[in-house]
Parts: C-alpha cells; structure tokens; sequence
C-alpha cells in the first residue's frame, strides 16, 4: 500500500496548522482504493464458491457473506498495520468502503456452485 506523502520533509514551515494536516497523494490514495476494491471482489467470488459447495441456503448464505466482508475489513487493516490514516483518509475507507459491491458478484457464484454441486 501506498501512504500518504510527508510534505515537512520538503521545506519545514513555521506554522503549526499545516503540520496538523496530513496530506495524501492522490494517486497512491486512488491505488489504495482500487486495492479495496478488488480485494473485496476477488473475496466475495471465493466465498460464493465456498457457500455454494457448502450448501448454504437463504439467510445463511448471506451471513456467510458478511462474516467474509468482516475479516477482509480485519485482513487489509493488518495490511495496513492498523495504522489506517497513514494510507486512508478516513477509517470508513477500509471498513465499510466496498462492503456492498461485491454482493452480486457473491451471490452469482453462490448459486453457480450450488447448482453444480448439489442440484446436477
């Protein structure tokens, strides 16, 4: 993961204000994103997989989902070192960023495996 840049290093300024504000380049922060997102896409498609071969049916498959968004969230926060506003702007970004799109994408290959494995 990219972090953010450490502008005091250029040129030290005098004022305390723009020591306060942390500054992020916004490449490495759209990198940090796009990392996010297809963590969490790659992760949803796996647990379809793993729910349809399981044969978890109605809400149960749906709970499997979020317990698998819940320990991605942990996964790329350890990736991180736990220190999220060194490569995030916000905490919200790691957590909950991207907890709902990859639901489709769950639910496509949840019933694909299913189908496979216990219907044919």
């Amino acid at each position: 993961m990219a972090g953010h840049s450490d502008s005091g290093t250029s040129e030290k300024k005098s004022s305390d204000m723009t020591d306060d504000i942390p500054t992020f380049n916004a490449e490495n922060l759209q990198n940090n994103m796009k990392m996010i997102y297809y963590s969490r896409t790659f992760l949803s498609i796996i647990g379809g997989v793993i729910a349809g071969i399981l044969g978890f049916t109605g809400l149960n498959g749906f709970i499997f989902y979020f317990l698998v968004m819940a320990i991605t969230s942990v996964g790329l926060a350890a990736k991180a070192r736990f220190s999220i506003h060194s490569y995030f702007d916000c905490w919200n970004r790691i957590i909950l960023d991207g907890f709902l799109s990859g639901l489709m994408s769950f639910v496509l290959f949840w019933t694909f495996a299913y189908d496979i494995v216990h219907i044919f």
